[in-house]
């Protein structure tokens, strides 16, 4: 990207492909720090994709508010703070099962997340600086608003089960991308009744039309979370579509896709972004990464030069006295058995996690032990 533009980097933990990594590109992001399975990627990692992303201008960090993104790249913004870098943070916090409305930005983010980079980087690309950007993509997660449902939970890699499962004939509403279970259980009568009680959980939050540049446009993302198969998203969007214009509201590029998965979980979500002029435009505005492609974008944008980042060299470490040293392998010693303890007990950690809406608990648990 251009010398001078704010760098958009987005993030999260792995499992949720197209977001992050295929959201990198013009007109969206210009990094993705991944972490492993449901588990948020390190400080060290959020600072080492920053460090590359970054064009001088300053770098706006996006990433779903869960806890563990929270610490880790408010701890990396931290640093690179300390390192000359602008680094911003905006959390996405869109999904409406996840908390009351008068406190939308202590909700989890789901699907969501595309809107507000795509509205991010979009912004970036035009040549806004880093408080604009900001400020815009604060904009589109008030403005955003998911519901999701599930017919099944996702099975992490080595488990035997998955994280949690849903009766059949039935499907859970509210789940989470990270194995957290839905708020209530329903009978499953078909496509329309699932596109009613989505349409109306999202649509219940919608702003008054005439005010603050609102006028009944919205950006929709009817969004399969892994299992879900392409014909069943466009039955499904059919009748969402239909709702939605019954509802006098009128559809801007719509996207019905996998854009936030969660392994193999069979589910859809929706989610709807209420448009003003400014963000619509920057909705509909070009965009070429791996998942996601819109209009046609400026050939110079694809050929940028490489950049070598160096990091700060290492410090150099000086020998401690035999006590030390001694106390230094006992503290090895007992890390070694939190490390081998978790990994024994990923999967029951996990199930503990999911019960506090924090799936990733177990593999976070075992990250973290192992790294110490």
């Amino acid at each position: 990207s251009p010398e001078g533009e704010v760098a958009v980097v987005v993030g999260g933990g792995s499992g949720h492909y197209p977001a992050f990594a295929g959201w990198v590109g013009p007109g969206i992001a210009h990094g993705a720090v991944c972490g492993n399975i449901f588990a948020s990627p390190s400080a060290s990692q959020v600072i080492s994709v920053t460090r590359s992303a970054d064009n001088g201008a300053g770098t706006l960090l996006l990433f779903g508010n869960y806890a563990g993104d929270c610490l880790q790249f408010g701890q990396g913004a931290k640093a690179l703070a300390e390192e000359g870098i602008d680094a911003r943070i905006v959390t996405i916090s869109d999904d409406v099962a996840s908390g009351k409305p008068d406190k939308h930005h202590e909700r989890r983010g789901i699907a969501g997340d595309l809107i507000v980079a795509k509205v991010a980087g979009a912004a970036a690309a035009r040549g806004d600086n880093l408080d604009q950007v900001e400020a815009l993509a604060w904009r589109s997660d008030d403005l955003t608003r998911s519901l999701g449902i599930a017919f099944s939970g996702p099975t992490l890699p080595g488990a035997t089960e998955p994280l949690f499962e849903v009766a059949d004939g039935t499907y859970e509403l509210g789940l989470g991308i990270h194995g957290e279970p839905g708020l209530s259980s329903h009978q499953l009568v078909g496509a329309t009744e699932v596109a009613q009680r989505l349409v109306s959980g999202v649509l219940a939050e919608e702003p008054e039309r005439g005010k603050d540049g609102y006028h009944g446009r919205v950006a929709v993302i009817v969004n399969g979370l892994g299992a879900a198969k392409y014909e069943e998203l466009f039955v499904l969007y059919g009748d969402i579509a239909e709702l939605l214009e019954q509802a006098g509201l009128t559809i801007v590029a719509p996207v019905v896709d996998e854009a936030v998965t969660s392994l193999d979980m069979a589910g859809v979500s929706l989610t709807v972004c209420f448009l003003d002029e400014e963000l619509e435009e920057l909705w509909t505005a070009p965009a070429y990464t791996p998942a996601f492609t819109r209009g046609q974008v400026d050939g110079a944008s694809l050929s940028g030069a490489r950049r070598e980042v160096k990091d700060a060299a290492a410090a150099q470490i000086t020998p401690g006295a035999e006590s030390s040293v001694a106390q230094a392998r006992r503290v090895t010693e007992l890390l070694d058995l939190v490390a081998r303890t978790c990994k024994a007990n990923a999967e029951s950690l996990g199930q503990l996690g999911s019960i506090a809406r924090d799936g990733d608990h177990g593999q976070g648990m075992v990250l973290g032990a192992t790294a110490a």
